[in-house]
């Protein structure tokens, strides 16, 4: 798979479809590698007339670690966002956008429509808010605004997606990654177990850094409350988000769409926080025309 330094760092990505094809960021979330993004999603974009960019985010999957980096406790960043402090964190959603801004410079692709998912959803915010003269359109998929008043996950979701394996061996990080699919996944369009465990296996098999979410989490926490930015934001954009979404609740996808102007929302029932194969037509289908359409405006 090919690599390139993105705003000083090694950055991991594939890229599918024409050249000559608009280019279409996939961004994706929290501790999550690029092959998240299901390759029959990716087919159909291509499919629709796209040159597909998928990639790691730092400190996961293939890309450059932040070994040694050490960040604050999860408890201890929650009570000083509380009283309006900062945290120190070593990076910043910020410094996210900048990577996938920067994957962008080093393939010498000057506007690009931008999906993001769950966290690469909130990274996709950045994106359209602080570089609106790269950006076609934007798609967001089960992501939030970070408002602390919206709903939380569900109890057993934030658990199993917070809750580290029992050890390192191959076995039990496949079984831990089956649960917090089940448990994080869509209730409509349950994955059936040979598909699951064959693609948690390619996954674990590729990579396995547990460290890396832990410094994820720390962005997502300092980063707080984009509502007022995503006020700011003028790129034509389309959220989607599922009526089911036990870990994102589909008040955060409503929201977003309230702040951003003209912003479409389209939520679907049955559909939780994963990307189920009997979805992917739709979700291809609405991320493909919206991305047409802001072409065509």
């Amino acid at each position: 798979m090919p690599k390139t330094t993105a705003n000083g760092i090694e950055i991991h990505y594939e890229e599918h479809g024409k050249p000559e094809d608009p280019a279409m960021l996939l961004i994706m979330g929290f501790g999550a590698q690029l092959t998240l993004w299901p390759d029959e999603l990716v087919d159909e974009l291509v499919g629709h007339g796209f040159r597909v960019i998928r990639y790691d985010n730092r400190d996961i999957g293939l890309s450059q670690k932040f070994d040694g980096v050490k960040a604050p406790g999860l408890v201890k960043m929650t009570l000083m966002s509380k009283i309006g402090l900062t945290p120190r964190v070593p990076y910043t959603l910020a410094d996210m956008a900048a990577d996938g801004i920067g994957l962008l410079d080093a393939l010498q692709i000057e506007r690009a429509h931008i999906v993001g998912a769950s966290m690469g959803g909130m990274i996709a915010q950045h994106v359209a808010a602080k570089y609106p003269d790269r950006c076609l359109s934007f798609t967001q998929v089960f992501s939030t605004t970070g408002n602390p008043k919206l709903p939380p996950a569900k109890k057993e979701a934030l658990q199993a997606l917070v809750t580290r394996p029992k050890s390192d061996a191959e076995e039990e990080l496949v079984s831990h990654g089956i649960m917090l699919a089940r448990t994080i996944g869509s209730p409509g369009y349950p994955s059936p177990e040979e598909r699951l465990r064959e693609r948690t296996l390619t996954s674990v098999r590729r990579s396995f850094y547990p460290e890396g979410p832990t410094r994820h989490l720390s962005a997502i926490v300092a980063d707080g409350d984009r509502s007022s930015m995503l006020g700011d934001i003028t790129v034509p954009t389309l959220v989607l988000h599922g009526e089911d979404d036990p870990l994102v609740p589909c008040e955060g996808g409503k929201h977003t769409a309230e702040c951003i102007p003209n912003a479409k929302l389209k939520t679907i029932p049955g559909w939780g926080h994963d990307l189920p194969l009997e979805l992917v037509d739709e979700l291809a289908g609405e991320i493909a025309s919206h991305a047409r359409g802001s072409v065509a405006a």
